[in-house]
């Protein structure tokens, strides 16, 4: 035993030395910059700091008390978890479908398919958020002119308050369900074809082999999915900001995107920190919700 401890000093020695660039990379890029937010979101850290740093004053809580009497921050907080609530459903349940379409060896060209359905993904979503606005166009939008040949009238998508943030989900779910697309194939060509083979010489229908074949096996990759699928639409900012400003009305507003207000544009950087560790919290609890989840399903 003490030959084996003697051995493994230098073995230990040697993965640390190793290690050390990687863990020092991620000490200074990350805990650094996070430790020296929250201390940021303890004070009244504004443009007036950025001269002198003896103009920022330790309001320890005082900003997250400040949050709880914004009604900005409310109708933000609402506008993300409302987006988060209709959008990740939406995008989960079509990237599911569209998994098992591609999955079918009936279909042919999948390959083609494949790369059609990621191809959003890796697209700028600057640019997508461009292109989509100019679609969404109350007068020269493409939309609107089919409608128009339907003898419709045309409809101000991002101009009312109503249509706005349904018209920039339908536009996330556009841009992201083919990631989890492929997630989902990978999941279901893991699955043994005998199970299929089984259920179907017990009788089963296509329905009932995806619900009994297909959604057990796949409850995993569905869970890792939801909480990648919350944790990234917890962070929307790109789409408001380049379509509506967070309006009409602030109906558009994200968490993020106020953040950004508050930080970059009304140069209040303790208070847009304090907004960060919120969004934090609420990332925070969707993880341990699918952690529990997780738990849960093992006993």
């Amino acid at each position: 035993m003490g030959q084996l401890s003697h051995r493994s000093r230098p073995e230990a020695r040697a993965a640390l030395l190793f290690a050390f660039p990687a863990l020092f990379t991620l000490a200074v890029f990350f805990f650094l910059p996070v430790l020296a937010a929250f201390v940021m979101s303890l004070s009244d850290f504004d443009v007036y700091s950025l001269a002198d740093f003896r103009r920022a004053r330790f309001v320890l809580f005082g900003n997250y008390a400040r949050l709880f009497h914004d009604p900005l921050f409310w109708k933000a907080t609402l506008n993300t978890l409302y987006f988060v609530a209709v959008a990740g459903p939406v995008t989960i349940l079509l990237a599911l479908a569209c998994s098992l379409l591609l999955n079918s060896e009936r279909l042919r060209g999948a390959q083609f398919f494949r790369l059609a359905v990621f191809l959003p993904v890796v697209t700028n979503m600057v640019a997508v958020a461009i292109v989509w606005r100019y679609l969404y166009h109350p007068h020269f939008g493409l939309i609107n002119y089919g409608l128009r040949i339907l003898g419709l009238q045309p409809v101000d998508w991002l101009g009312d308050p109503r249509l706005a943030m349904p018209a920039i989900i339908v536009l996330a779910v556009w841009k992201n369900f083919g990631y989890h697309t492929l997630i989902f194939l990978a999941g279901l060509q893991t699955i043994p074809e005998d199970l299929y083979h089984a259920a179907r010489i017990d009788g089963a229908s296509w329905l009932q082999q995806q619900i009994h074949v297909t959604l057990p096996q796949l409850s995993r990759t569905v869970g890792f999915v939801a909480l990648l699928t919350a944790i990234g639409y917890l962070q929307l900012f790109a789409e408001p900001y380049v379509m509506t400003q967070g309006g009409p009305l602030n109906a558009t507003l994200s968490l993020v995107l106020y953040l950004y207000q508050q930080g970059f544009r009304w140069w209040r950087m303790g208070y847009s920190a304090s907004i960060a560790f919120v969004l934090f919290a609420l990332m925070l609890v969707a993880g341990s919700a699918q952690f529990l989840l997780r738990r849960a399903e093992r006993l």
